[in-house]
């Protein structure tokens, strides 16, 4: 293996009305959650669905498309990478956050 690569893909339902913001700089942020599905019938013959929730967070180009064309319910495939970051919140306590950074959208 010459590299190793951080790449997610999801196919999900967007959770939530796209959250977007213009930066200063005329950029656009896009954020929103996408749940997605998993099925199977566990050891004692049970059938099981089980829910998973992703924060996605896209910019640019690709944030202006969310934000013209997805909104919650609406299914889509992303492609990205995982990331992670933390941030202090308003009582100074440190909060981590892992999400998705979008570099490719399918509306579906």
């Amino acid at each position: 293996m010459n590299t190793l690569r951080n790449k997610v893909q999801l196919i999900g339902n967007v959770g939530n009305d796209p959250e977007i913001k213009t930066l200063e700089n005329g950029k656009k942020l896009a954020q929103l959650t996408i749940a997605t599905h998993d099925r199977y019938t566990n050891d004692k013959g049970e059938k099981v669905e089980q829910t998973e929730w992703h924060r996605i967070t896209a910019w640019g180009k690709t944030a202006e498309i969310i934000e013209k064309f997805v909104a919650k319910g609406k299914e889509i495939a992303i492609e990205g990478k995982l990331t992670h970051r933390s941030y202090d919140d308003k009582n100074g306590e440190k909060r981590y956050i892992t999400e998705v950074v979008v570099n490719e959208i399918l509306l579906l």
